[in-house]
């Protein structure tokens, strides 16, 4: 079987994301990685999550060299959507509706898909506003909440810094500001609660299910 080489983080949990896809799993990438990759002998790489603040970001240029070297690369959910929606038209795979979103323009911003995790155990400590996107609409969907109360809370969450967007910190600020009711506000937690969605983690099995697919023996003679 061809080296699978997958940069994964607080996007999927590591025992979820193995019982998927034999992979050899990496923390986040960073700059310089990628390098130490193909010294592995990476055939095919993952790129999930990614760090962006912190340290330094992969660079689209390592890609792009990867890319030259004949190396699959397959991005999604995180780090690996925005790269992928900059470098696909040079050969980069991208996957799922976080990828679609930046690379139709519906959202720009990095942090968007940013988030706090304890360096100790990998679990998330802040949302992403994409899973706030994600949920808040399904939310109204189902008649949770109306569009306005969607709307500002979800632009209100734009304006936030990206460690402080936790569902607590967001419905409380929200209710202070005026933008949505104390009771609807308890509802939304609830339902919140009782119905989780992480549109990350959608993605990132999305990407797994992708290099799975491209590892097939039946995939790989088709080459």
């Amino acid at each position: 079987m061809s080296k699978i080489i997958v940069y994964l983080g607080p996007s999927l949990p590591l025992e979820k994301a193995k019982a998927i896809l034999e992979a050899d799993y990496r923390p986040p990438i960073r700059r310089g990685d990628l390098k130490k990759a193909l010294k592995d002998g990476a055939k095919i790489i993952g790129i999930i999550d990614g760090t962006f603040f912190n340290d330094s970001p992969v660079a689209h240029k390592e890609i792009l060299e990867v890319l030259k070297k004949g190396v699959t690369v397959v991005g999604g959910s995180s780090m690996g959507a925005l790269r992928a929606s900059e470098t696909d038209t040079f050969g980069m795979i991208g996957v799922g509706r976080v990828y679609e979103c930046y690379r139709s323009g519906r959202i720009v911003a990095d942090d968007e898909v940013a988030v706090t995790y304890s360096p100790v155990t990998g679990e998330q400590l802040s949302e992403p506003l994409v899973n706030v996107r994600y949920q808040l609409k399904v939310a109204e969907t189902e008649g949770i909440i109306s569009k306005n109360e969607k709307d500002s809370i979800v632009e209100m969450a734009a304006g936030m810094h990206y460690p402080d967007r936790t569902y607590p910190n967001m419905l409380k600020l929200a209710v202070e500001k005026g933008l949505i009711a104390g009771k609807n506000a308890d509802l939304l937690a609830k339902y919140i609660g009782e119905r989780p969605l992480n549109l990350k983690a959608e993605d990132a099995v999305a990407v797994l299910e992708k290099i799975k697919e491209l590892s097939s023996p039946s995939s790989l003679k088709s080459r």
